[in-house]
């Protein structure tokens, strides 16, 4: 059955009984259903969340390699259809659902290898020559016993296309286009070149991208000690003695462009469903690369064996149906998949999930408590090749999920280190967050919150609210793309993660490799693991909210804080600019300007309807202007060559000023064009779709019977 069928069932139920039902007259008793957030049941859940068994789930989780599509990864998909139908602490349904996707997998019959030659091979020469002096290592070392295994896949570039280039190696830093141009300023030629660049700086497949362009064969990727080990090499330093990448540890990885399946783009990969040919898919990279770790000479012969392959890979899904609102969506999710054996990506996210749907379940099933809205538990596929598992998901449930879900929380990796809460979101979820972590205790010695030990670390100051802690921004890095930029729903992504004032590490060091194993989280990352227990409680107090709450915990109005220094950002660094082609910022002005007035509205017709006793289907209109500002700042046609991206707030930043995306690209893109025209004709486009969006905002925010 599908999932939207069985929330269907729910949602006849309810109108079977009619509207005694949305009134909040409740048909079974009130502790299991009560009209607001239940305190009681929020102290219990939060006192159940088990770190030993989150420990456990880990244990079990990361036993093993599960590589999307491996028959590990569908042994995963078993295990949680068991926990989510368990008799005892199960969830109200749970279904696998299966899509066909394009996945790259390095050749068993042909491994990927990079070789130091003494001279380069006359032309048309095609694969290794004879005067090999030295071959880089095509596994790690097998340090813990772990490393060797029949199931650890190569470590490659997935998507990068096979081939056999041959040329001197010339070190391009982090493969930027600025990195490329400065070699050719320097007389360096680059023509039929491999190009060695270090993770960092930009996106794995830009890497390639940019290397192409100035006519480089193709690209070798390595891990820096500098950037993610601080400096520290040595076996005796790192893993297993330390927390740090051992000497011969690789970082493998997706260098697709875009996300979701490469074949149905907006479409999900079902059966019926349309499909590219091969020759028509873009976004892969675009000549040869390969991830390595050695020394190397001139000049240098790559050799990549990848290939495509359609294979299944199912997304699991977990359901509580509302008792009130069953149709109102809270949604919760973790990616599945690993590289390797996956500890911490994904599976410290995985086994919180799982504990989290225990507790929550158990009480279900006792009968204790059904929450007023649904929430949906779900676990991705093939994240790792590119968000495939949920971008195919909001595809093919696309209306249904902008039309009704209230919120998606994603724990990816719920712990990258044990000294800190790290939240990213868009500014109404800062609010519930806040709500939840003043109320937890922070792991650790010593009695301070979530909230107080966060502040420490990551902060900032706000005009309104004073020192507070600082939400970072979403990117496409997880799961939560295609929510917040595809689907236009309110997001966040939590983690505890390092104190980065003692380690200049850009990601936990065993990032994608073979040695993010069990014992690597046990002995360093989360000893205890009182910081996954810590995420665990974060979490489920955030669902908690979200579900049960009478009012929806979302405040629209802290969006303006983020409007008005976009505003200023522009005013600042690009008004001067803007004056000279003769573009007003004054619409601009006047949207923002009204954006906050009626957001400080809405937020008074709140306060005076909490003070009373209101009706509830007029609270049910004001959450669903709540739930649906987001959607608001979506214009599918403001980024034409940015696939998904319609959040005009929220995409890819790609010029220095920090203001609203569009415009500060097209502001950079049209000061370096010397033609002028067209380009400042793009600038007072994507000003004008930032002024219509904030103006559909502040319409969303009006009285429901005002236009």
């Amino acid at each position: 059955m599908q999932w939207t069928k069985v929330l269907g069932l729910g949602l006849g139920a309810a109108a079977l009984l009619g509207l005694g039902i949305i009134l909040g007259h409740f048909a079974i008793p009130k502790k299991a259903n009560s009209p607001d957030l239940d305190l009681e049941i929020l102290e219990t859940v939060m006192g159940q969340l088990d770190a030993h068994r989150i420990r456990e789930n880990l244990r079990e989780l990361s036993r093993e390699p599960h590589l999307a599509s491996s028959p590990r990864d569908e042994d995963l998909v078993q295990l949680l259809l068991q926990r989510w139908k368990d008799p005892e602490s199960g969830l109200d349904s749970a279904e696998a659902f299966t899509y066909e996707v394009l996945l790259s997998f390095p050749s068993q019959e042909q491994p990927n290898v990079v070789d130091i030659a003494m001279t380069l091979p006359p032309p048309p020469t095609v694969g290794p020559t004879g005067d090999i002096i030295h071959s880089c290592h095509r596994t790690e070392e097998n340090v813990t016993g772990e490393q060797g295994g029949p199931d650890v896949i190569q470590p490659y570039a997935a998507y990068a296309p096979s081939g056999n280039p041959q040329g001197l190696l010339v070190y391009a830093n982090h493969g930027t286009e600025d990195d490329f141009k400065e070699l050719q300023t320097q007389g360096i030629k680059l023509e039929g070149t491999i190009a060695l660049t270090r993770y960092g700086g930009v996106g794995r497949g830009d890497k390639a991208v940019n290397a192409a362009k100035h006519g480089v064969a193709g690209v070798l990727v390595y891990t820096d000690p500098a950037d993610i080990n601080d400096g520290l090499s040595s076996p005796s330093e790192t893993f297993p003695n330390s927390w740090y990448l051992p000497p011969s540890g690789v970082e493998r990885g997706s260098y697709y462009k875009y996300f979701g399946d490469p074949l149905t783009p907006y479409l999900p990969a079902i059966p019926s469903s349309f499909r590219l040919d091969l020759a028509n898919v873009s976004g892969f990279p675009p000549i040869p690369t390969q991830p390595i770790v050695c020394s190397l000479g001139c000049p240098v012969n790559v050799s990549v064996y990848n290939r495509l392959e359609l294979r299944n890979s199912s997304n699991v899904l977990g359901i509580i149906r509302g008792a009130v609102e069953p149709d109102r969506y809270v949604l919760y999710g973790n990616h599945r998949d690993s590289w390797v054996h996956g500890a911490v990506d994904p599976s410290s996210g995985t086994a919180v999930l799982l504990e989290l749907s225990r507790v929550l379940g158990t009480l279900l099933k006792k009968g204790t408590w059904r929450p007023r809205r649904s929430i949906v538990f779900a676990s991705w596929g093939a994240e790792e090749f590119g968000l495939i598992g949920s971008t195919e998901f909001t595809e093919e449930f696309f209306n249904k999920l902008q039309e009704r879900t209230v919120a998606y929380i994603n724990v990816d990796i719920a712990v990258f280190a044990n000294a800190t809460l790290r939240v990213q979101g868009t500014p109404p979820v800062q609010s519930v967050v806040f709500s939840a972590t003043k109320e937890i205790r922070s792991p650790g010695p010593g009695d301070l919150s979530i909230y107080d030990n966060w502040i420490r670390y990551f902060n900032r100051s706000s005009p309104v609210y004073g020192l507070v802690p600082s939400l970072g921004s979403l990117g496409a890095g997880s799961d939560y793309a295609p929510f917040i930029h595809f689907l236009g729903i309110s997001s966040m992504d939590i983690a505890y993660t390092y104190d980065r004032s003692k380690t200049s590490a850009r990601i936990y060091p065993t990032y994608h490799t073979a040695f993010d194993t069990f014992d690597y989280v046990d002995k360093f990352l989360d000893p205890g693991f009182s910081s996954h227990q810590a995420v665990a409680r974060t979490a489920g107090s955030i669902i908690l909210r979200l579900s049960d709450s009478f009012f929806l915990p979302l405040k629209v109005s802290d969006y303006s804080e983020t409007l008005r220094s976009f505003l200023q950002a522009a005013q600042q660094d690009l008004g001067a600019l803007l004056e000279q082609h003769s573009i007003s910022l004054g619409p601009l002005v006047t949207a923002v300007e009204k954006f906050e007035a009626e957001a400080a509205a809405l937020g008074q017709r709140i306060s005076m309807l909490q003070k009373g006793s209101p009706d509830p289907l007029q609270v049910r209109m004001l959450n669903d202007q709540l739930m649906l500002l987001e959607r608001s700042f979506l214009n599918p046609r403001a980024f034409p060559e940015e696939r998904y991206y319609s959040h005009v707030l929220w995409a890819a930043r790609t010029g220095s000023v920090a203001t609203f995306p569009g415009l500060s690209n097209a502001c950079a893109r049209a000061n370096d064009t010397a033609s002028g025209s067209e380009a400042w004709a793009e600038v007072q486009r994507q000003l004008s779709i930032v002024v219509t969006a904030l103006e559909g905002a502040a319409a969303t925010l009006r009285p429901v019977a005002d236009l």
